[in-house]
């Protein structure tokens, strides 16, 4: 009886194998691209470097097939080419179609597993010494299975273990890296700014103003490495969810994949990451694993499997990425899920969307990671194209912490998750917390405004506090207070109240503290001289007003009522016009103008709004209430376009993106890119 070995070496011989040319002759033919009429299909060593087919890449992992190198190479009955390593995958994650021209192939590649070495694709000559049978050797490299897949299966019925506990370990910091990041430490930047730098003695304020800004450390040694090679930033673990439904099939699925290649090429070998794919259902095609040299290729030739069809599951995607989240058995400092969709939730909310609970969309741990204030992971949402529900893909970053973004225009998707990814692998602060003490017995404390960062004012207002979470490097937050101040007699100076801040450094572990910033006012005498405003405080102001008038605005359009919400629009850009900012030229007003002018347009009428509009005034809001770049609308098609809160690794990211070349792909191909902006006074970006 003939064994395991042998039977599956005679199924494979006549389509499996490398050709070893004999002569020279044979070699030309090679290079000419001859073959021998009877292999249908062929795994064949390249063999002259320099001729035009060196130049091919492999469709899967985008690598370069080149010639003399070894490489065990698939070529499918349809003519496209791929490394064999890279097909197996495809196969046995369920593909039985070109990846390249969709058509679906009779002659499949049998899986074999193949040894750890064997990661790029690349054959062992006569690994163990077998017989040259007609001097080709038959490729059965130390296999321990026989895989045969009979029928089309779905990726997404691969079995997966119960308990996501299959992590790959973290790296642990070297003393090196320790040290390399304690000689470059530093702390969030406070600044405090009164509305007014002197009150009359005998005047009293209801409604005083005093910003405080933020500014987090420079992140100059983001991105360095230490002897050992290890990244001085904090690693992250980040889980993609990808909606692979029938609606993302064709160029938008390319593009996914695309900038899912990027994604991985940006990743350490600290960070780990994991996919999950959904449509009716959701299917984890890896653990977390190290984005090491064999951890990106694997992860690459899990994302290039992967196919379109079914519905729209995001609840379960997202329960899914909240297992592996919840199960793994260690973790990095930084942990993110990043979540793709192009429809709407077919499985989880109700045809009738108008009381629509979308919160039943997001997993309940995440939930509770963002109430208690501590790490968290936030869902940053991405919007794909015009169809998406804007709606539920705000709800879920709303109340996650995340961020949403609205890609208009599907070739920027690439862009888009570039600047996302350059703020979190750039994340210095982590569970930041703000305080704020009243000083002078009858200052109070009325207001915070503090936009999507949770605040409360405690004991009646002589203090308050707000969560400002996680920062990035050289990221900025403003939060304006509201004051009531007395009228005294005199006193030359007011106390007004005491701002201090703890936070974790993600990298060094160590709590940070800062004990206590004064505020003061001075008090004048002469009731007749009244000092300049703060132009810090009125540019703040008008931000948070604008922002106001963005979410009243959106509440008139879902009325119906889109003259109203013009109107209300229309009111704001006037009244921005007036402000002592405005006058002065300052270009945040020029920027927030130009920004509400857009919404202006976008919600002329109600195709028009349902269209575009929603998406872009929830994707602002989302920016402008968390204070962090998001991506939004068509990135080209206006020169009055907002790009805001952008960090200094958001932008090489995107410079990185905007000039990305996957292995042997040649020149860029010219395509919409989520443009880079002048920073002004660090915080807005006007192109």
């Amino acid at each position: 009886m003939e064994n395991a070995w042998s039977r599956a070496k005679r199924a494979l011989t006549h389509r499996l194998c490398i050709s070893l040319p004999r002569t020279r002759d044979d070699v030309a033919g090679a290079t000419s691209g001859q073959a021998p009429a009877s292999e249908a299909v062929s795994l064949t060593p390249s063999a002259a470097s320099g001729s035009r087919s060196s130049k091919k890449i492999c469709a899967i992992c985008l690598g370069g097939m080149k010639s003399g190198h070894g490489q065990a190479l698939f070529t499918a009955e349809c003519s496209h080419t791929f490394h064999f390593q890279c097909i197996s995958s495809n196969v046995k994650h369920g593909n039985y179609v070109c990846p390249v021209c969709r058509a679906k192939w009779k002659e499949i590649p049998s899986v074999i597993t193949a040894p750890a070495e064997n990661i790029h694709g690349r054959a062992r000559v006569n690994p163990i010494n077998l017989p040259h049978e007609d001097n080709s050797i038959n490729l059965f490299p130390r296999f321990s299975r026989f895989d045969a897949f009979s029928g089309h299966l779905s990726s997404f019925h691969v079995s997966e273990p119960s308990t996501f506990d299959d992590d790959e370990v973290v790296l642990s910091p070297s003393e090196s890296h320790k040290d390399i990041r304690s000689e470059v430490s530093q702390t969030v930047e406070i600044k405090t700014y009164p509305e007014y730098s002197a009150v009359p003695q005998l005047s009293s304020k209801d409604d005083f103003a005093v910003l405080i800004h933020l500014k987090a450390p420079d992140g100059s040694c983001i991105g360095a490495q230490d002897i050992a090679g290890t990244a001085t930033r904090a690693p992250i673990d980040l889980v993609t969810v990808l909606d692979v439904s029938g609606s993302m099939s064709g160029s938008k699925l390319t593009l996914l994949k695309r900038a899912m290649g990027f994604v991985i090429h940006s990743l350490g070998p600290s960070d780990r990451l994991s996919v999950v794919a959904f449509a009716s259902s959701a299917r984890r095609l890896f653990p977390l694993s190290r984005m090491s040299g064999p951890g990106k290729q694997r992860a690459l030739q899990a994302v290039n499997s992967l196919t379109t069809g079914g519905g729209t599951n995001i609840a379960d995607g997202l329960k899914k990425a909240a297992k592996v989240i919840d199960e793994r058995k260690q973790k990095n400092a930084v942990c993110s899920i990043v979540l793709l969709s192009d429809g709407q939730d077919t499985h989880t909310i109700s045809a009738n969307r108008i009381h629509a609970d979308y919160k039943a969309l997001i997993p309940s741990t995440i939930l509770r990671s963002a109430a208690t204030g501590g790490i968290q992971t936030p869902v940053h949402t991405f919007g794909f194209g015009t169809d998406h529900d804007s709606v539920a893909m705000h709800s879920i970053s709303e109340n996650s912490h995340g961020t949403f973004s609205f890609i208009e225009n599907e070739e920027v998707i690439q862009d888009a998750f570039a600047q996302c990814i350059g703020g979190l692998l750039s994340v210095v602060v982590q569970s930041m917390r703000l305080r704020v003490e009243c000083l002078h017995p009858d200052v109070v404390l009325t207001s915070i405004h503090s936009g999507s960062y949770s605040s409360e004012l405690h004991n009646n207002g002589q203090s308050g506090v707000v969560e400002v979470g996680d920062l990035y490097s050289d990221e900025e937050r403003d939060f304006l207070l509201s004051l009531k101040v007395p009228s005294v007699f005199g006193e030359l100076e007011t106390q007004l109240i005491e701002v201090s801040y703890t936070y974790n450094d993600p990298v060094s572990k160590d709590v940070i503290k800062l004990e206590g910033e004064d505020v003061t006012v001075q008090r004048s005498e002469n009731s007749d001289i009244t000092p300049l405003m703060s132009i810090e405080v009125d540019r703040e102001r008008n931000r948070v007003r604008a922002a106001e008038a963005m979410s009243v605005a959106r509440m008139a359009a879902e009325r119906g009522e889109f003259a109203q919400a013009v109107s209300v629009l229309e009111e704001r850009r006037k009244l921005l016009s007036e402000s002592l900012a405005a006058r002065g030229g300052d270009q945040l007003c020029i920027a927030l103008d130009a920004e509400l002018r857009e919404m202006q347009e976008r919600m002329a009428n109600r195709r028009r709004y349902e269209e575009s509009g929603r998406a872009y005034m929830l994707s602002g809001l989302s920016s402008h209430w968390s204070q962090r770049a998001t991506a939004r609308g068509d990135s080209t098609e206006s020169h009055s376009m907002v790009h805001s809160y952008q960090t200094p690794s958001m932008v090489d990211m995107l410079q990185r993106s905007q000039t990305f070349l996957p292995p042997d792909r040649g020149s860029p191909t010219p395509r919409p890119q989520v443009r880079q902006s002048r920073s002004f006074g660090g915080r807005f970006r006007l192109l």
